[in-house]
């Protein structure tokens, strides 16, 4: 995604959006499923069973889709919803984004500290770089992403991505190109629509300097 969390068009299948009534690539939307007790369970990794029924990756695309009974009027049927849904998916992508940075990580694709990531960005290796969305404005300055789309991430606090490299705090981080770097991409370009990035900070947080 662009700085900012601005997320760009994606190849791949087009769906529909329940709660905004447009097409687009359903890499930026949410699938959700009917579950056996006719409860919408979400299904992110899109392999459950049954009629997708999707919903863009934004918080007041969510709350609409539950406050007017879309899920139901989608499935043909009545639906429970969970409570907290929003937080609850928020919740979830914010998971998968962890975990599949910590394989990309192991896998050798994903690296942190400023000196590797200026090391990688010098020898034009540099795939995306990622800070935390609570690091010094001033120090997140002194990296630069790749040019091109979808090379920049900053939906997760330093506390986040420190939990994905196995550390206590991580501000910068960036991945290679290949393996499960794209993956990321995708991912954390669903969270950043998720937490209304505005600006390069996620809405209701503050900055702290780090």
């Amino acid at each position: 995604m662009a700085r900012g969390g601005k997320k760009t068009e994606q190849d791949g299948p087009e769906r529909r959006c329940i709660a905004t009534g447009q097409s687009q690539p359903a890499a930026g939307l949410i699938r959700f499923v009917v579950g056996p007790d006719n409860q919408i369970v979400p299904d992110l990794a899109g392999k459950l069973p049954g009629r997708g029924i999707w919903v863009s990756s934004d918080r007041d695309a969510l709350a609409r889709a539950e406050a007017k009974k879309l899920f139901s009027r989608a499935a043909k049927q009545q639906v429970s919803v969970p409570d907290g849904l929003v937080d609850l998916v928020e919740q979830l992508v914010t998971k998968r984004v962890l975990e599949l940075l910590s394989l990309a990580r192991k896998a050798g694709f994903a690296i942190a500290g400023y000196e590797k990531c200026r090391d990688l960005a010098l020898k034009d290796q540099m795939f995306v770089l990622i800070q935390a969305s609570d690091g010094s404005p001033r120090g997140k300055t002194k990296l630069r992403p790749p040019d091109g789309d979808d090379s920049y991430i900053d939906c997760l606090n330093a506390q986040e991505l420190g939990f994905a490299f196995g550390r206590e705090h991580v501000i910068h981080a960036a991945l290679r190109s290949g393996g499960l770097s794209k993956a990321v991409v995708q991912e954390a370009a669903r969270l950043a629509g998720l937490r209304q990035i505005i600006g390069g900070t996620t809405a209701g947080e503050d900055k702290t300097n780090a």
